[in-house]
């Protein structure tokens, strides 16, 4: 029998064309291709998605980030913007199951890519369309990157300290929840497929995605008329669940709140009085009280280094941990058990590290088989295999700026 990580991806049977760029799009693509789907990137045949010049640093002049989020993908440089471009999209779509695209609503019918036009060919087609505000809308056609769904959908009010303004989270984190709902809308999408025979389209906006993972925060307000404040590194009447410091100057997490992990975090503390006080005694007790236990906790926390301190934590089961970094996530056993840092070959960078394909499959997991590829790599060889494309067809369209 082969190893898991030798057998085709669960979506090793679909072939994916995106048209998307930036983040939300390709990260709906870069999930689908780690679970072994073949994904088509269509990108401008002259400079490409912009995440290839994206990052803080340029290693050897490329993107750090490009590798991943282009990682088992094919490149095709084909010009929406001209006829030629745009046939040559019908004609892969035309045998493909997903599209993804994270246009501005509109662009695809521009394009005359239309869903319903599309569909007219290929009846069982799925489009995955990613956009700030979603198709329709007074909104829709607002420019609308992640910041703005961040805002919009909630999540940058409550994200950071209360005295300063709202904070980013130091991730695009609202592009990645849209990419996820897109994903989630692709496979619940192929279900129905698998049952009825027809595609659909799935609209994912930034905003909704956010929205989505907003938790009570609508309905408490709607029942209480309470507005959910930024509250730092705490949840306001959740104690003790915070980050406190230890000698040194580092810092650990520790999340005791629970009552039986409380019982063993005073144990661990040897402050047996802290668990029967009546202003910590019970779960609502240590909320009303929240900045006075954590100062407590603090004090006691400064008195360990921080490795001590998390061997303490362990041995009486209370949950604790370290703010990893990346060199913390390199270092791991834990990381390294489950294989969830992986190493690829690049062409120009050599042996790289990354992230794995997430979540683990027993049978079918996903699995990074190549890294993000040079823009145009496998124009020819797809054109030639989906688009009945002859050499000299791809010499002129090159010469015409197509491809």
């Amino acid at each position: 029998m082969p190893e898991a990580t030798d057998r085709p991806g669960p979506l090793s049977d679909l072939v994916v064309i995106e048209m998307g760029t930036l983040i939300a799009g390709p990260f709906c693509g870069q999930i689908l291709g780690d679970f072994g789907a073949e994904v088509i990137k269509i990108e401008d045949p002259r400079v490409g998605d912009p995440m290839r010049q994206w990052g803080r640093s340029l290693p050897k002049g490329l993107s750090p980030w490009w590798p991943v989020i282009g990682r088992n993908k094919k490149s095709v440089g084909l010009d929406l913007r001209q006829p030629e471009g745009q046939r040559i999209a019908r004609t892969l779509i035309a045998q493909a199951d997903v599209v993804i695209e994270n246009f501005r609503p509109g662009a695809m019918e521009k394009w005359g890519l239309s869903y319903e036009s599309l569909a007219a060919e290929n009846p069982r087609l799925i489009m995955a369309r990613v956009s700030g505000f979603g198709q329709t809308g007074p909104y829709a056609q607002r420019a609308g990157y992640g910041l703005i769904g961040e805002a919009m959908g909630g999540l940058r009010y409550v994200t950071g300290e209360p005295d300063r303004p709202p904070a980013r989270a130091g991730i695009s984190i609202g592009d990645s929840l849209a990419a996820m709902h897109a994903v989630m809308g692709i496979t619940m999408a192929l279900h129905h497929r698998a049952r009825t025979g027809g595609g659909q389209v799935i609209d994912a906006a930034l905003y909704e995605s956010v929205l989505a993972v907003m938790e009570n925060l609508v309905t408490e307000y709607d029942l209480t008329g309470y507005v959910r404040e930024r509250s730092g590194s705490v949840l306001p009447g959740i104690a003790p669940s915070n980050a406190y410091p230890c000698a040194g100057g580092e810092m650990i997490l520790i999340g005791g709140n629970g009552d039986t992990v409380y019982g063993r975090l005073t144990e661990a503390m040897a402050r047996p009085d802290l668990k029967d006080d009546p202003k910590f005694v019970s779960h609502a007790a240590r909320g009303q009280n929240q900045a006075e236990l954590d100062g407590i906790i603090a004090a006691w926390t400064r008195g360990f280094a921080l490795e001590d301190l998390l061997a303490l934590l362990e041995a009486k089961g209370v949950p604790a941990s370290r703010v990893y970094r990346a060199p913390d996530m390199l270092e791991d056993p834990q990381f390294a058990a489950r294989e969830a840092i992986v190493t690829t070959d690049h062409p120009v960078f050599g042996a790289i590290r990354m992230q794995n394909a997430f979540p683990k499959l027993s049978e079918t997991p996903g699995r990074v088989r190549w890294p993000g590829p040079a823009l145009g790599e496998h124009t020819d060889a797809v054109l030639k295999e989906r688009a009945a494309c002859s050499p000299e067809d791809i010499a002129a369209l090159r010469a015409q700026g197509v491809v």
